[in-house]
C-alpha cells in the first residue's frame, strides 16, 4: 500500500473510532440506564472508571454532522453502491406519513423530536429509534474499511489494464505503419510492467536490480505462478523484443512483430 493510501486507511480507523464513540454518546443519552449497566457489566463495575468515560464522551448532536459528512465522502468513494443506504438512515422517508420505530430517522434524533399518543400522552416513539440507523451507518463505514485493500486493488487493476490496452494498440498502429522496433519496444514495457504487477498480486519481490522480461518470467516460473509453456512462451516473446532493443543487430520482421504485439495481448489475458 502506497503512502498516500496507508494515510487514508489510517484516518478511516479514526473516523471509525469517531463514530463509535458517537454511539456510545447516543445510547448514554437516550438509555442511559441501560447503557451504564452494560458498560460495567462489561468493566467489572468499576464506577470511577465509568465516570471517567463519560466525561470523555463527544455530544452527539454537536459533533455528528461533521462525523457524517466526512464518513459520506468516504462511502462514496471507497463503497458507492452502499452511498444511498448509508444516506437513508439519515434522511426522513420521502412520503412518511405516520412516524414509527422503523421509519424514525437519524434527522428526527437531531431535532429531538418524539411521538406520543392520546391525553395520556402515550409514547410512541422517542430518541432511542435512532439507535439501530446510526448503528448501520457505522456498520456500513467499517465495511468500507475492510474492502479497502482490495478495493484499491481493483482500482489499480483496471487503470492500469485500460492503460496496457490503450499501448498495446499504438503497438499495433506502429506496426502496420512500418516502425516495427517502436512497436516491439512498447510491447516490451507492457509485459514487463504486467508481469511486476502479477508478481505484487501475490505478494512476490524479485531482489535483482531492474530486472528484464526473462528475469521476472523465471522468477515468476521459479515461485510457482506461472507453467512451464507459459515461461517458454514469454521467454520467446523477449527474445523478440531483445531485437528490437539492440539497434547494431538485424531488423525485426513484421511477423515476429505481429507476434509481438498478439503475444502481449494474451499475456496480459492469461498471466495473473
Amino acid at each position: 500500500m502506497s503512502e498516500k493510501n496507508k494515510k487514508f486507511a489510517e484516518e478511516l480507523d479514526n473516523l471509525i473510532m469517531d463514530g463509535q464513540k458517537l454511539g456510545m454518546a447516543m445510547q448514554y443519552d437516550c438509555v442511559p440506564d441501560q447503557f451504564k449497566e452494560l458498560y460495567l457489566d462489561a468493566y467489572g463495575g468499576d464506577e470511577e472508571q465509568y465516570k471517567s468515560m463519560i466525561k470523555k464522551l463527544p455530544n452527539f448532536k454537536n459533533e455528528y454532522q461533521l462525523w457524517y459528512s466526512k464518513a459520506q465522502a468516504v462511502i462514496k468513494q471507497v463503497m458507492p453502491d452502499r452511498l444511498s443506504d448509508f444516506v437513508s438512515y439519515f434522511e426522513i422517508p420521502k412520503g412518511r406519513k405516520d412516524i414509527t420505530y422503523q421509519n424514525y430517522m437519524i434527522r428526527d434524533y437531531l431535532q429531538g423530536l418524539k411521538v406520543t399518543r392520546g391525553w395520556q400522552k402515550e409514547l410512541v416513539v422517542s430518541a432511542e429509534a435512532a439507535i439501530p440507523e446510526f448503528t448501520q451507518q457505522l456498520n456500513i463505514l467499517k465495511a468500507a474499511r475492510d474492502s479497502l485493500d482490495s478495493t484499491l486493488m481493483d482500482i489499480k487493476a483496471i487503470l492500469q489494464a485500460e492503460l496496457f490496452d490503450t499501448e498495446v494498440e499504438s503497438a499495433g498502429a506502429l506496426a502496420k505503419a512500418g516502425y516495427l522496433r517502436a512497436a516491439g519496444a512498447i510491447c516490451g514495457v507492457v509485459i514487463e510492467k504486467h508481469l511486476l504487477h502479477v508478481c505484487e498480486i501475490h505478494g512476490l519481490v524479485i531482489r535483482k536490480k531492474n530486472p528484464g522480461i526473462s528475469d521476472i518470467s523465471q522468477f515468476l516460473r521459479d515461485s510457482g505462478v506461472t507453467t512451464v509453456p507459459q515461461w517458454r512462451f514469454i521467454q520467446h516473446l523477449a527474445d523478440i523484443r531483445n531485437i528490437c532493443d539492440h539497434a547494431k543487430g538485424r531488423e525485426p520482421t513484421k511477423e515476429e512483430i505481429n507476434d509481438l504485439v498478439v503475444g502481449t495481448e494474451k499475456v496480459l489475458k492469461t498471466i495473473f
